[in-house]
Order: structure tokens, then C-alpha cells, then sequence
């Protein structure tokens, strides 16, 4: 699936932009703050109805403005246009609308335009803490499984009464085990079934994720990604049993897949404490590439691929390898922003890969002559 087509009003730094892409590369250039990133962030919006940065979709309002829109066109081999806008008015709930039909969930519009987003904001998946993580393989589960959103949308509900439950114990000086049995039962049902499928996503994941990091590192380094849950020996039904009493001391629910990690590993340490910085960005640019291939298998077809600022403090030889991996017939439509106009020129006077190259100044991209 290719963007094929995009039109901006009044979105961040973009009073107006009306872009048309090439479906394999396109590479945005300029200074820091001009607005190259935000068009990567307008591309995250059609997939996720959300920003990738900010989450107070009013914030995103070009200022003094009374809205911002985004609409994009896609295209996919032998089926017909698609047509997705997103319209933010101010004090207004948000629009999203897929061929002119708005949704009535949000939630419905997940995983229909598949995309991974590669940021300098991804060392987060290793500095923060297990929220982040979580976060995270929920994000990359939920693209291709709405089974699974489902559970966890409905997890994150029990989980928030069953604390208002706990609290209002303590505020009351009493305990209605019945009322919170119900919530333990919603726990449950909904809980086992997140458990198990990160566990079986880790376990097709993390194949994908060396090779990509061997590829990048020139298999310099052995790493892993293991999955720590509470469930991993003992049932959420027993874990909830026997974490009642801690539970009521502390007025909220101490135990569940909401407490689930992820630990990043590298030649068998921690990569947050004993990887270098090198080491730590092509970690995370591999966790972002095997997402890519895991979702394009899942999917049967290429998510569309968004590089924001990664080739900084990577030397020249490093950025042509990855340009040339993601040139190869397993990736398909790529976005990349970069502030050297002369590397990204370069780049392609060697790799002869079909790509547009826009300029970015103030608010205005400008696609640059052949």
C-alpha cells in the first residue's frame, strides 16, 4: 500500500502542502524545526489516528488556527483508491473518516494502513520504564489483530475500576469481595489471552530482530529480547488470589499483564547499562525493521516505512547499507528525513533507487528536480 497523495491544512508549522510521492523513497530535507518531521508525523496520523508526538491532537493546530486537516490518498495494486482524513477542530472531538464514511471507532481503523515509524524518540524503549515496552508490542500486536486490541482495550477498563474498587475500600473502611470478584473475572478473561500472545510474538520476533540486527552490526554482538510476566509461572487467577491483601494496602492492583517487561539484551547484559550509544541505536533500529518484516508476513503486504533523523552520528558506508536494505523488493513505499541535502544526494547518485527529494523551509516542502 502506497500513499500516493497528501494534503495539509493548518497542520503544526504547514498552513497549506499538497504533496505527491514517489512509491518507493522520498526523502525530506532541512534544518532542525522547519517541518520536515511533521509531514512523517501527518503520514503516522492517517494510520493511527494519532500523533506519533503529541497526544493533544488540539496542540497540533497550526497556531491561531481554528483546525488542521489531514487527507491521503493510497493506492494498492489492483484495488481501488483509498481516501483517509483527519480533521481536528478546536473544542471538538476529532474526525476520521476512511472514503468520506466516518468511524464509529477509532479503534476500527487500526492496522488497515500499516505502518512502523523509526525515531530518535525509539531510545525511549530503552531508557523508560516497562510502560514504554508495553506499550510498544501492544502497538505492533494490535496492527493485524483486532481480537487482541479488543482484549486489551477491555483489560485496561477492569484494571481501572477494579483500582477505583481498591480505593474506595480504604475511603469507605470496608471490603465487598463479590464486587471486586467481577472485576477479577474480567481480569481474567481478557488478561490470559494478552499473556499468551506476547509470548508467542516474542517467540516469531525476536529471529526477525537478530538478523536485522547481525545486518547492522555486521554480527558484532549477540542480543535478545526476553519477555518477563508475572504469568509465566503462576495462572492471573491464583496471582490475584494471592495478592489480594497487598492489593487492598495499596489501592491498586499490584499484580496482572499490566506489570509485563520486556528485557533488551546484549551478549547476555542489559543494553541499558552496558551498550554504548552505537550500540543502543542500531538495537533500536532493529527492533523497528524486524516490526517491518513481522507485520509485512502477517499482513501480506509492505507497511509503508518512516525514517525521522536516524542517520545522525552514523557514518556515510552506515546510512548506504541501510538505504540500500530498504531498496531491496521486501520493503516497499519509504520516508526519510535528513538535514544534509548533499548526503542524501549522494546516497542516490550511487544506488539508483527510484525517489523524490523535497526541501523543507519554514512550513513548505518543495520536491527538488531530477
Amino acid at each position: 500500500m502506497n500513499l500516493t497523495h497528501l494534503i495539509l491544512s493548518n497542520f503544526k508549522n504547514y498552513r497549506d502542502a499538497d504533496l505527491t510521492f514517489s512509491e518507493k523513497i522520498n526523502c525530506l530535507v532541512g534544518g532542525n524545526g522547519e517541518g520536515k518531521t511533521n509531514v512523517l508525523d501527518a503520514i503516522y496520523y492517517l494510520s493511527f489516528c494519532k500523533s506519533y508526538f503529541n497526544p493533544v491532537d488540539s496542540q497540533n493546530i497550526l497556531h491561531k488556527a481554528d483546525f488542521f486537516a489531514v487527507h491521503g490518498t493510497y493506492t494498492q495494486p489492483e484495488l481501488n483508491e483509498d481516501k483517509v482524513s483527519c480533521i481536528q477542530k478546536r473544542n471538538h472531538k476529532k474526525q476520521f473518516k476512511l472514503n468520506k464514511k466516518d468511524y464509529d471507532r477509532l479503534a476500527d481503523h487500526i492496522g488497515k494502513i500499516p505502518l512502523v515509524m523509526i525515531s530518535p524518540y525509539d531510545r525511549d524503549l530503552i531508557n523508560e520504564g516497562s510502560d514504554t515496552r508495553r506499550k510498544y508490542i501492544d502497538g505492533v500486536i494490535s496492527q493485524f489483530d483486532p481480537v487482541y486490541l479488543n482484549d486489551l482495550l477491555e483489560y485496561n477498563k477492569a484494571l481501572q475500576q477494579r483500582n477505583i474498587l481498591l480505593k474506595s475500600f480504604t475511603e469507605r473502611g470496608s471490603f465487598d469481595p463479590l464486587s471486586l470478584s467481577a472485576w477479577d473475572e474480567m481480569l481474567i478473561r481478557h488478561g490470559q489471552p494478552l499473556y499468551e500472545k506476547r509470548a508467542e510474538f516474542l517467540d516469531q520476533f525476536n529471529p526477525l530482530f537478530n538478523q536485522f540486527y547481525g545486518f547492522l552490526s555486521r554480527e558484532k554482538e549477540q542480543v535478545s529480547i526476553e519477555y518477563s510476566s508475572q504469568m509465566e509461572q503462576v495462572g492471573l487467577q491464583e496471582l490475584l488470589k494471592q495478592s489480594l491483601q497487598k492489593d487492598r494496602t495499596a489501592r491498586y492492583t499490584t499484580v496482572g499483564t499490566h506489570k509485563d517487561d520486556l528485557i533488551f539484551l546484549i551478549d547476555g547484559y542489559p543494553v541499558k547499562k552496558f551498550g554504548s550509544q552505537g550500540q543502543q541505536k542500531t538495537f533500536v533500529v532493529a527492533i523497528k525493521l524486524a516490526q517491518f518484516e513481522y507485520t509485512r508476513l502477517k499482513k501480506g503486504f509492505k507497511p509503508i516505512l518512516l525514517f525521522d533523523d536516524i542517520f545522525d552520528k552514523l557514518d556515510d558506508s552506515r546510512v548506504a547499507q541501510i538505504v540500500e536494505l530498504v531498496s531491496q523488493e521486501n520493503f516497499g513505499q519509504v520516508f526519510i528525513t535528513d538535514t544534509q541535502l548533499q548526503r542524501i544526494r549522494s546516497i542516490f547518485e550511487a544506488a539508483k533507487i527510484d525517489h523524490k527529494i523535497f526541501t523543507v523551509k519554514q512550513g513548505t516542502a518543495t520536491q527538488l528536480d531530477d
